[in-house]
């Protein structure tokens, strides 16, 4: 089992910054891909980006690519979104999520394990 515990999120003026975290705990943090999802009002959960076991590769969502980092800490069993340039259409909640069986899934079902989410609101 893999517990997970996303902060970081708030409210910010479009064209700012944030950066999430996501805290694991439980078996091996380094075995799992890791990946940012987020889901807006109205819409269907969405991938925004993919750490794999060791951080060497990464994998993002078209609409983030240049403004998204996604990172992680294996020591500190985290893996961060520093997310930058927010417009109001990233307003959703964010979801970070863990893999034990593949590296940079796009899809939410290839992933185990969830964390509750973490609001971020981007006003105009």
């Amino acid at each position: 089992q893999v517990q997970l515990v996303e902060s970081g999120g708030g409210l910010v003026q479009a064209g700012g910054s944030l950066r999430l975290s996501c805290a694991a705990s439980g078996r091996s943090f380094s075995s799992y891909a890791m990946g940012w999802f987020r889901q807006g009002p109205g819409k269907e959960r969405e991938f925004v980006a993919a750490i794999s076991w060791g951080g060497g590769s990464t994998a993002y969502a078209d609409s983030v690519k240049g403004r998204f980092t996604i990172s992680r800490d294996n020591a500190k069993n985290t893996v961060y979104l520093q997310m930058n340039s927010l417009k109001p259409e990233d307003t959703a909640v964010y979801y970070c999520a863990a893999d034990g069986k593949h590296s940079l899934s796009v899809g939410f079902k290839q992933y185990d394990y969830w964390g509750q989410g973490t609001q971020v609101t981007v006003s105009s």
